[in-house]
């Protein structure tokens, strides 16, 4: 019977309490939502490839943390968006134009974007999804009753 009450305990900490040391564990849910964003958004953006596999996996895991994760850390997975952007203005790094690297027995040119626009909606994206988790946190926290 005392590994009943340990699971009870247990289940009862995966993500309703927000404050004081489960502040810890909400931006655990957000960061686990924040990664299957960042498979989601990899996934779609790769879908004539291996993007298939990415969008499944993330599905998977968005349905494992819908049932176990508290609601609101959904937002990690808006905030996961931008880490498919931020590789995206990695990759361009070296534009905007034409991109030209040596390789054995020559060169090879490629046309590229300039990274700033990739690298500021990037950064809109996972500051927004973290601003708005702070603050339905404490949200969450203010409209409590003391003695709860």
């Amino acid at each position: 019977m005392s590994g009943m009450s340990g699971m009870s305990g247990m289940t009862g900490m995966s993500g309703t309490r927000d404050d004081g040391p489960g502040r810890a564990a909400g931006w655990g849910w957000f960061l686990a939502w924040l990664l299957v964003g960042a498979c989601g958004g990899i996934g779609l953006a790769a879908i004539l490839t291996v993007g298939a596999a990415f969008v499944v996996l993330a599905a998977v895991a968005a349905v494992f943390l819908l049932r176990r994760g508290p609601g609101r850390a959904v937002l990690g997975g808006v905030s996961g968006l931008a880490l498919p952007l931020f590789y995206l203005a990695y990759l361009n790094r070296g534009g905007p134009g034409e991109v030209c690297h040596a390789v054995p027995g020559g060169q090879t040119c490629t046309d590229e974007y300039t990274p700033l626009p990739f690298l500021v909606a990037g950064a809109l994206v996972l500051l927004a999804g973290c601003a708005i988790h702070v603050m339905t946190g404490r949200r969450g926290r203010a409209g409590r009753m003391p003695g709860r």
